[in-house]
């Protein structure tokens, strides 16, 4: 990206109405798309192919290439969306989030800590902080499909290929490895242990 381009296409966003707050340190593609009332906070870089539609909110060291952003997502802070992405209108994706090659539902959020590969995700979905799908068998990728209303817990494993369907919960630190049927909950927990009056052993 060579500098004079990016003064450019910065000048070129402002007078289109982007709301760029620390201008100098966001950085642009040539082909990138933007629509109305959206706002960049500083140190975001946008790469090529990315498509933002309106009232879109891009916050502090965030990274997009080759993904579509409808209208009223909010994105970030240090959110990577990787290729292959669309974010559907009224998503949010948070904090050290990193989506490839998904769809993110509307009004569905990945708050906090989480990866999502190779996963549709459909509307009014919660994942819960540290959740990973685990689209990767050391051989090939394969698919995770999370279906309306459904809530994970925080630090929860989906092992693809797998769904979950409609309205079904999914208990903190579980890891999932079958399908889940609609409006139940899967868990999946060791027993809690605990030993009275334990001593540590001393040296």
């Amino acid at each position: 990206m060579k500098v004079l381009n990016q003064k450019k296409l910065r000048e070129k966003f402002t007078k289109a109405g982007v709301k760029m707050i620390g201008p100098e340190t966001i950085f642009f593609s040539k082909d990138t798309k933007i629509g109305n009332n959206v706002t960049i906070e500083p140190y975001v870089v946008i790469g090529s192919k990315v498509k933002i539609g309106n009232n879109v909110i891009i916050k502090s060291f965030s990274h997009l290439e080759s993904c579509k952003i409808e209208n009223e997502v909010e994105i970030g802070p240090y959110a990577r969306i990787r290729p292959n992405t669309i974010l559907k209108e009224g998503s949010k994706v948070g904090n050290f989030v990193e989506i490839k090659k998904s769809i993110l539902g509307n009004k569905s959020k990945v708050n906090h800590l989480s990866y999502v590969g190779d996963t549709q995700i459909g509307r009014s979905v919660n994942i819960g902080a540290g959740t990973i799908t685990c689209n990767y068998d050391g051989v090939k990728k394969n698919k995770t499909k999370i279906k309306d209303k459904v809530f994970i817990g925080s630090n929860s494993s989906l092992v693809a290929p797998v769904t979950l369907n409609e309205d079904s919960i999914v208990g903190a630190g579980s890891v999932i490895t079958k399908n889940v049927k609609k409006k139940s909950l899967a868990i999946t927990r060791t027993p809690q242990l605990e030993v009275k009056n334990y001593k540590r052993k001393k040296n």
